[in-house]
């Protein structure tokens, strides 16, 4: 039931599209603004929101008459584009992190339980067994939780150069997983 290479691989590509040390200077400047930000409740909010989608995805989309295969390659692309973004430097897909709102909004979603994050999760769906994805799931948002909880130290350690180099990286293993999920679902 439980793989490990599954888990690590659900796990990385969950890591890599949730980019949560590439989402550091948005989410700092969040914070700023606010004056706080409470960790645990953006983190339990992101959470909820990907465990359902991962639960009712399938259901949601089967009323708009769209099986998991199509929406796993177009979630691949979707994987590809953010790859791209976070190479080149440019952004596509945009967020739009609004004054004055909590933690849940912009920092939980869209920022970690974005569209790249949900479509990923249902994407998954086509390729390994929810009890991986859950796992997988679960050690991201531990993840997500410390990095909130440290994002100023993280910060003052990383530099703005070391930042860059993670998002870079993470990009390449992005571009990757895209293609994988694309060949795999084609």
């Amino acid at each position: 039931m439980f793989s490990i290479q599954d888990i690590t691989t659900i796990t990385l590509t969950l890591f890599a599209i949730i980019d949560i040390i590439g989402a550091l200077p948005i989410i700092i400047t969040i914070k700023n603004r606010q004056k706080h930000l409470d960790s645990g409740k953006a983190t339990l909010a992101a959470g909820a929101l990907m465990v359902l989608f991962l639960f009712l995805g399938k259901s949601f989309l089967g009323l708009f008459g769209v099986d998991i295969q199509s929406f796993a390659i177009a979630g691949s692309i979707v994987i590809f584009i953010i790859g791209l973004e976070m190479i080149l430097g440019i952004e596509l897909l945009k967020n739009d992190p609004s004054e004055k709102t909590g933690s849940i909004i912009p920092i939980a979603f869209p920022i970690i339980a974005g569209s790249g994050t949900l479509t990923t999760i249902i994407s998954m769906r086509a390729v390994y067994t929810l009890p991986n994805i859950v796992m997988g799931l679960i050690i991201n948002l531990v993840f997500v939780y410390i990095v909130l909880r440290s994002s100023s130290w993280i910060e003052k350690k990383l530099g703005d150069s070391g930042l860059s180099l993670i998002r870079k990286f993470f990009g390449i293993v992005l571009l990757s997983i895209a293609i994988r999920i694309f060949k795999t679902n084609f």
